[in-house]
């Protein structure tokens, strides 16, 4: 059997990011093959995958990025299972490195990401599984989403301290979107609108709003006649709390968003909001 040496041990620590004594088992089973050493490990990784398949990873970091021009932006959900993995420096820089993939390629779906070409010739899902062995716990992409701006306009990100919520927002405006943009992203993130403007709410959840209304009304015991009126007036203070540009702008409430906007010389387009596990 080939004579293990520290250097060798460390040299494959460094190439690995896994620990000194699995190192060193698995270079001793490979009789000093550092590359089959190395495809040793990964089979220990696919074998820690397996074995922790069924844990929940409900823990993790969201991330989002932008292209240089801000026409382009994507959200990203990377979990783990524990919170001192999901602080880990290797693992936000995993989640930061998968987010930048998604940025490059656009895939469609989870199943084209994962097919994807990542580092060292290994695919994003069997670089997934590296990872799983490296760490010990479920890693997993949970979800993504890629934020294309029509032309003009600009995507802005918002990630929460501690990286448990994030948004995207596509901004219009000639002038500066960034201020009013993270404005509205963080307005998002705490108040988690239901939809952009009223007319982006679903007509189900209108109407299910009017008859909370009317119910409401009647077991007050107010006359049939005014019943409509009652809920519209109802329906209305649910777009206060529900609609972004209808809500009190967080920053100072005397105005709404769509005031604080209109004072910008910008507008909003859309929004994506991730929270963790949401």
């Amino acid at each position: 059997m080939s004579t293990i040496s520290a250097q060798d041990v460390k040299r494959l620590r460094d190439s690995t990011g896994v620990g000194m004594m699995d190192c060193k088992k698995a270079l001793a089973e490979a009789n000093g093959d550092f590359d089959a050493a190395i495809e040793i490990l990964r089979k220990k990784g696919q074998k820690v995958a397996d074995k922790r398949a069924d844990r929940e990873a409900s823990e993790g970091v969201i991330t989002a990025a932008t292209t240089d021009d801000q026409t382009l932006g994507v959200i990203v959900e990377v979990n783990s299972e524990t919170d001192f993995v999901a602080r880990n420096e290797d693992f936000t820089a995993f989640a930061d490195k998968v987010t930048n993939l998604i940025l490059r390629e656009r895939p469609a779906d989870l199943d084209a990401l994962n097919a994807l070409a990542f580092e060292g010739g290994r695919t994003l899902g069997e670089a997934i599984t590296d990872m799983t062995g490296k760490i010990g716990e479920k890693i997993d992409v949970r979800r993504f989403e890629v934020l294309e701006a029509a032309p003009g306009n600009r995507v802005v990100t918002y990630i929460h301290p501690g990286a448990r919520l994030g948004v995207l927002v596509e901004m219009s405006g000639d002038g500066d979107v960034e201020t009013p943009g993270r404005d509205v992203a963080m307005q998002v993130a705490a108040m988690n609108p239901l939809a952009t403007t009223r007319d982006d709410v679903p007509e189900e959840v209108k109407q299910k709003e009017l008859e909370i209304g009317r119910e409401a009304a009647r077991n007050e015991g107010k006359p049939e006649n005014i019943l409509d009126r009652i809920a519209t007036g109802k329906l209305e203070r649910f777009y206060k709390d529900n609609v972004l540009v209808e809500q009190p702008f967080v920053k100072d409430s005397s105005m709404t968003v769509k005031d604080m906007l209109a004072k910008a010389g910008t507008d909003v387009v859309r929004y994506v909001r991730f929270g963790l596990g949401g």
